[in-house]
């Protein structure tokens, strides 16, 4: 289960996302983190990018931390995912 300060990156359009950052300073929060794995880790430095630079210019890295979790696909056998987690604090 997500914590109540992060957003999980996943498919859709980097703009959801932002919006979903967005929302999380307005209602009070001072630190979202932003984490994602795999293909989707550029999109979720393109979302901590836009939220600092076009919507909420007080926003800045709390911290970037990078992983390799392992996970098992569907056949069974085991196999490596970067991962990413991007601290922004306002």
């Amino acid at each position: 289960m997500a914590e109540e300060n992060t957003v999980l990156i996943g498919n859709k359009p980097p703009m959801s996302y932002v919006l979903a950052v967005i929302s999380q300073f307005n209602s009070g929060s001072n630190e979202i983190t932003i984490k994602a794995r795999g293909r989707a880790i550029s999109r979720a430095v393109d979302v901590a990018e836009i939220v600092r630079n076009r919507f909420v210019s007080d926003a800045r890295l709390g911290g970037i931390k990078i992983a390799t979790e392992q996970v098992h696909n569907e056949e069974g056998r085991q196999s490596n995912v970067s991962s990413i987690e991007i601290s922004l604090v306002k």
